[in-house]
């Protein structure tokens, strides 16, 4: 506010300036050979060049500029009027700074009219006290006229000077006088050479202006001169706070160290404000700010990464050797972005800063280690509770404490899809769920229970207070009782790393007598209940000893699917057409893939692809299905059948940034068309926004790959999932097509699909057709095309060649193409 205010003063001075100057009497001679607009042009310009060949240094407060002002000042004394110098300045100045802001600094208009007019009153002052001692129109530099000139210029030094430094002040809420010594310390050598310049200019003129042609070259020396002092005087300085600032590092706690590089860059960078944030051993970060007031607050943060920088920010991450211990941010000051030399002063300063925050970390983990050995060899440190080793220790000493026929049990929870968290938000935030959950379960844990973090995204809760009654049933109904009850509190809604979800668990229950097994085997066993739980769809269950070996032979499933990788027979393609509703034409054709494994017989996908996708071989996996599919298309084509092919794709295999040069790749082997490829997603992939993921959905995009959405409408958020990614097509799940005629929702989820996809360009796709009755009702809702066992089964690739020809020649017109005309 207070800089509007003198902006406002300097402004109306400047406009009074002019106005007055502009109505005093000229004294050009009559045979004067410039017209009076082309000499007042020439002055102009000349105020304008001489702005234009600024020298800029940045100080605490700010960038300064340096220009030619005082030779310009006495070169148009003797050219022009005196009373045109505050017009032809306000002119000049104003359109060269408009220029350079333009081009480089950015500045907004009321900071172009602030610097225009302090020029202005400055240029209209110097005049005043040079025509107050001579009259230096169209007269040569005389001994009794080189006083009243510099007189004119020194009153133009002070001015521009004391402007200057009362706005840094009054931005920055500092005191004046350092601010004016500073603009006026980079400033006096230059002042003396444009004094000098100004003389031999106006003397060259008054002898033969010709002789000016000479001058370019010596001023551009002079000028090289003067940038190169500058800067060195600059570095001077700017090594010897360095210095200051790195030896003020030297501390041995975090808080030190941090608050002194907040501090040291502020001044070192003349910052408008520094940010240091700092890693815990925790996983935590803390961040110390400070700004040009000197203030340094500290709190606790999220992890850096996620704001954008601009082009007046550097930031830095503070790293030693693999380690990150933090990250620096320096904002520099509006009024000009980092110098290169200013990027390697911050890249030193971050280097020391990161040596010195490891060493304080170093320091403090010597202090601290002694007193946390006992306590993290039996805790888990992540979550604060009982880890495997003191599990398995301390479980034993409790068994052997209680009656050989005392019902136990064991409870072993495993957080349902927390590698997709991770992946999707990162291992802070997969920490902050095990943290999470690791506080809900020790709420949730009674009295002389056992509750552990046993690793990775698995706990245990050991319950020893079981009731004995005389059903033999009844332990086991409490303990799956509780493990119901645990997996509904854990399911209560929470928020991590800024994202709302459910903790959804899998808990496997084993009861038996606390003298009967030790508590490895119960872990082994409650292991193979977990599993069957994921299995079975369920949250909860009971160890069966019965399937005890059939889980153990569900272990040798992905090695026996390596095998089968490397086979040729063993997994095989079933096909599965989709027709166009109107004309019976094919629109495409969905490739399933199916398991004909020697031992067990057919899979179905239901059997191994959940392993799968959990498994380091999913890419493999999806490389295989994906030549398949290609090798079968590329025959269509050589029977001239022009029919897209559709093909499921994993969420996970989204984040591999690999995947759309590989299917650039196996397109060009196959030589198929981009667009005859369709890849089916899952709406589940809109639960994440990582950039990695959106990378190579808009790659697969600009290949001219085409995207489906599989089993529309069961997520939770599938209007959001198709406007922020672009599909070509909407398949309407099953089990809408199934209850559409019995249930009105059902029914209005089609039929919104089927708009929806008709506002916004796309194909939709009825899956799982069934009936007749099913087909006319998904025609009536403007479905226009389906897919099912009304139409086809999944058959062999040998067999849907033909099928696909006799749907092609029966059809009534041509096959519609899955991308409407003009959709995107």
């Amino acid at each position: 506010m207070r800089v509007r205010v003198l902006t406002l003063a300097v402004t109306l001075t400047a406009l009074v300036a002019v106005v007055i100057g502009l109505r005093l009497p000229t004294a050009l001679p009559p045979d004067d050979p410039l017209p009076p607009a082309a000499r007042f042009g020439i002055v102009a310009a000349v105020f304008a060049i001489a702005q234009l060949a600024r020298l800029r240094f940045r100080t605490a407060t700010g960038m300064v500029s340096i220009t030619w002002g005082e030779a310009a000042l006495i070169g148009c004394l003797y050219l022009a009027p005196a009373g045109w110098l505050p017009a032809a300045a306000l002119l000049g100045t104003g359109t060269a700074w408009t220029i350079m802001s333009l081009a480089a600094d950015r500045r907004p208009p009321v900071e172009l009219l602030r610097i225009a007019a302090s020029l202005t009153a400055a240029t209209a002052l110097a005049v005043a006290v040079t025509t107050a001692i001579g009259e230096p129109l169209l007269a040569g530099p005389t001994p009794a006229l080189v006083p009243a000139l510099v007189a004119g210029a020194v009153t133009y030094l002070l001015t521009t000077a004391g402007l200057g430094g009362a706005t840094l002040a009054l931005r920055h809420g500092v005191a004046v006088g350092p601010a004016l010594l500073v603009a006026l310390r980079g400033k006096v050598l230059m002042f003396v050479g444009n004094v000098v310049v100004g003389l031999v200019v106006v003397a060259l003129l008054e002898v033969d202006p010709r002789w000016l042609l000479l001058l370019p070259p010596l001023l551009w020396l002079l000028q090289q001169t003067y940038r190169h002092r500058l800067r060195a005087d600059q570095e001077q300085r700017t090594w010897r706070a360095f210095a200051e600032a790195t030896a003020a590092l030297n501390q041995l706690d975090e808080r030190g160290v941090a608050t002194a590089a907040v501090t040291g860059a502020l001044t070192l960078f003349g910052a408008e404000l520094v940010d240091v944030d700092v890693a815990r051993g925790d996983g935590r970060w803390r961040r110390y700010r400070g700004d040009a007031s000197g203030q340094v607050r500290d709190r606790e943060a999220g992890p850096p990464g996620g704001a954008t920088v601009d082009t007046h920010e550097l930031v830095r991450p503070l790293v030693v050797g693999d380690v990150q211990v933090g990250q620096l941010r320096v904002r520099f000051p509006s009024t000009g972005p980092p110098s290169d030399r200013e990027r390697d002063a911050v890249a030193v300063y971050s280097d020391a800063l990161a040596a010195a925050l490891h060493d304080a970390a170093t320091h403090r983990e010597l202090r601290l280690v002694s007193a946390r050995s006992s306590y993290d060899a039996v805790h888990d440190a992540l979550t604060g509770l009982v880890n495997r080793t003191a599990m398995l220790t301390k479980g034993d000493q409790a068994l052997r404490q209680l009656a050989h026929d005392h019902p136990v049990a064991l409870l072993l929870l495993d957080i349902d899809q927390f590698k997709e968290v991770n992946d999707t938000l990162g291992h802070a935030a997969g920490d902050q769920l095990l943290r999470l959950t690791g506080n809900r379960l020790g709420t949730l844990a009674r009295s002389g229970d056992l509750l552990a973090r046993l690793g990775g995204d698995e706990f245990a809760l050991l319950l020893t207070s079981v009731p004995v009654i005389g059903d033999r049933a009844a332990p086991m109904a409490y303990a799956l009782r509780q493990a119901r009850e645990i997996a509904e509190r854990l399911a209560a809604p929470t928020e991590v790393a800024g994202v709302r979800m459910s903790v959804e668990v899998s808990v496997g229950v084993v009861v038996a007598g606390a003298g009967t097994a030790d508590l490895t085997e119960l872990l082994r066993r409650a292991d193979i209940a977990m599993y069957q739980a994921k299995e079975g769809g369920g949250s909860v269950a009971a160890y069966d000893s019965t399937r005890d070996a059939a889980s153990t032979d569900q272990l040798a499933l992905l090695a026996e699917l390596r095998e089968a990788l490397q086979a040729d027979d063993q997994l095989v393609l079933a096909l599965q057409p989709a027709v166009d509703l109107s004309t019976g034409a094919p629109t495409g054709v969905e490739a399933l893939i199916r398991w004909q494994h020697p031992r067990r017989g057919w899979l179905s996908p239901a059997d191994f692809i959940r392993p799968v996708e959990n498994s380091e071989q999913l890419g493999t996996f999806t490389r295989y299905v994906l030549d398949k599919a290609l090798s079968v298309a590329a025959e269509w084509a050589r029977d001239g059948l022009d029919v897209p092919i559709s093909v499921n794709l994993s969420a996970r295999s989204l984040l591999d940034p690999r995947l759309p040069a590989e299917i650039a790749d196996a397109l060009r082997r196959h030589q198929v068309p981009a667009h005859r490829l369709v890849l089916e997603i899952t709406e589940t992939v809109v639960m994440s926004e990582l950039e990695v993921i959106d990378e190579v959905l808009a790659t697969l995009r600009s290949m001219g790959v085409q995207l489906a959405v599989d089993d529309f409408g069961t997520g939770f958020s599938s209007l959001s999932f198709v406007t922020r990614i672009a599909v070509d097509e909407l398949k309407v799940d099953r089990s809408f097509v199934i209850r559409m005629a019995d249930s009105p929702e059902a029914a209005a989820i089609v039929r919104a699909t089927v708009g929806l996809a008709h506002e916004l360009g796309l194909r939709v796709v009825a899956e799982g057709v069934e009936t007749a009755e099913q087909r006319a009702a998904l025609v009536a809702l403007g479905c226009t095309a389906a897919q099912g066992y009304h139409f086809f089964k999944p058959m062999p690739a040998d067999k849907i060649g033909a099928v696909l020809g006799s749907l092609r020649d029966s059809a009534e017109s041509n096959v519609f193409p899955l991308r409407a005309d003009g959709a995107s």
